[in-house]
């Protein structure tokens, strides 16, 4: 079992696994690769483009209603809200497995 890196709550069930990215609102969307995890502080309307890109979602804020986690079901992707430290702990390129059911967040290495 890989070891958790960090946990939040469970916004959008599903297992995904990808390179983490740190996206900030107004970064370019068109920089965002397919199949990376999208990693904010919280969504919001101008990450859409980035966000369908994403195989998975984690935010340091918002709840069950929130944005990220709206979205996420609506696509059917894996999110994880309220980690409280993602964009401190979670660094750009590290492979990361997200557990959208149990909010959890693994280090791949």
């Amino acid at each position: 079992m890989k070891k958790i890196l960090l946990k939040g709550i469970g916004a959008s069930p599903g297992i995904a696994e990808g390179a983490a990215r740190i996206f900030h609102s107004g970064d370019d969307p068109s920089s965002f690769k397919e199949g990376d995890v999208l990693v904010a502080a919280i969504t919001d309307p101008t990450m859409v483009t980035a966000m369908i890109k994403a195989a998975a979602i984690i935010t340091d804020i918002g709840g069950i209603t929130s944005h990220p986690a709206i979205l996420s079901r609506e696509m059917g992707i894996p999110c994880i809200v309220n980690t409280k430290k993602a964009t401190e702990k979670i660094k750009n390129g590290r492979r990361i497995r997200v557990d959208g059911q149990k909010g959890e967040i693994y280090d791949l290495g």
